[in-house]
């Protein structure tokens, strides 16, 4: 369904050292790189940064990117606050989004909500 997601962000810098620690631990790599966009995936870009120089509306939405288990979630999370990112729900079980559901959620430096999941 979906070709690509992209966030527009205030400083790339800033947000590439973020997004490369909280995706290292989910198994990706940097697919794309300019002086003003960045995109990772594991065979192709997947998801992308592109700097705007505004920050994005509070409220504006989240990604959510899928984990191979509840240690990549705890990884990527921990990776996610070492960089620049804030909590924004401490890993755990979500039963309320069905069975086996476990996630955690940070804030990126612009405020974005980015949700590690797994099902396993």
């Amino acid at each position: 369904m979906f070709d690509h997601i992209g966030f527009e962000v205030s400083d790339l810098a800033r947000s590439a050292r973020f997004y490369d620690a909280v995706v290292h631990a989910l198994g990706l790599r940097r697919q794309f790189e300019s002086p003003h966009a960045i995109a990772w995936g594991d065979n192709e870009p997947l998801l992308w940064v592109v700097v705007r120089g505004l920050a994005p509306a509070p409220g504006y939405g989240h990604v959510a990117l899928r984990a191979s288990g509840r240690v990549a979630v705890d990884a990527a999370h921990a990776a996610g606050l070492a960089n620049g990112g804030s909590d924004a729900g401490a890993p755990g079980p979500r039963p309320q989004y069905g069975r086996g559901c476990y996630a955690g959620y940070l804030h990126d430096p612009d405020g974005l909500r980015v949700e590690l999941v797994t099902r396993a």
